[in-house]
């Protein structure tokens, strides 16, 4: 069985480092850490109101990586314009509104088809490879497909928050578009508000490849340190599968 990759979220360290102003906390200096602790990959979301991750972020973290970026971004011409110009890695398309704290679902890669279609073609034709983040649906997975994004990524939000009355169902839910994306040719990511004790369901599902986790290893960092808290997810992925 392929290892299961983790991606990791550096966005909440630029989000210290904004409250106060100023250099630091820095999070290229995040990135580097993750990198020598496990991670496989460093995700960033560059948001139209710049809330964390700026302009300069993006810059810097292509520079200096030695894993591969992916680039959180909404479908608007100017992420796309950034986006062709830093050739990330991966460019991961999710909804984006700017009240919102955090991502709150996945975005409607049926229902916004036409709006979609030229900002992925564009991404796919520099060849940066396109996954969309989207809702554990069927409807959702052949529309990604159609669009031609190679990789989706399941957005487990509501499993995550989920009380335990709820979270099996969901984590079946979960189950069925993993193995019907692959079915399909999809390669399937999954993230969104995994912590230590609920990933190994997820890292169990033999389909995904990638989980992208960021929040809740940048705050337990504040406890054990960025690094051990990389060090341990990575742990407990690996636990989960055979």
């Amino acid at each position: 069985m392929n290892k299961l990759r983790l991606g990791v979220n550096i966005d909440h360290v630029a989000t210290v480092r904004n409250a106060r102003g100023g250099d630091n906390p820095d999070p290229v200096r995040a990135a580097i850490l993750a990198a020598g602790a496990g991670a496989d990959g460093i995700t960033a979301h560059l948001r139209e109101d710049r809330r964390h991750i700026s302009d300069d972020d993006i810059e810097r973290l292509t520079k200096a990586l030695s894993i591969p970026l992916n680039l959180e971004m909404a479908a608007t011409d100017e992420m796309l314009t950034i986006a062709l110009k830093a050739k990330p890695h991966a460019a991961c398309i999710v909804p984006e509104k700017r009240e919102e704290r955090t991502t709150e679902g996945g975005i409607d890669s049926a229902g916004q088809h036409n709006r979609l279609l030229p900002i992925v073609s564009a991404l796919v034709k520099a060849h940066i490879r396109v996954s969309m983040f989207i809702e554990p649906d069927r409807r959702q997975l052949d529309a990604s497909k159609a669009l031609g994004a190679p990789v989706v990524e399941l957005h487990t939000g509501a499993y995550a928050n989920a009380g335990l009355a709820d979270r099996e169902q969901l984590l079946l839910k979960i189950r069925e578009a993993a193995a019907y994306g692959d079915s399909i040719g999809l390669e399937v990511h999954a993230g969104h508000g995994l912590t230590f004790d609920n990933v190994k369901s997820i890292a169990a599902i033999p389909q995904i490849r990638e989980l992208n986790i960021g929040h809740f290893l940048v705050g337990e960092a504040i406890f054990i340190g960025f690094e051990a808290s990389i060090r341990r997810m990575r742990s407990l992925m690996d636990e989960a599968r055979p």
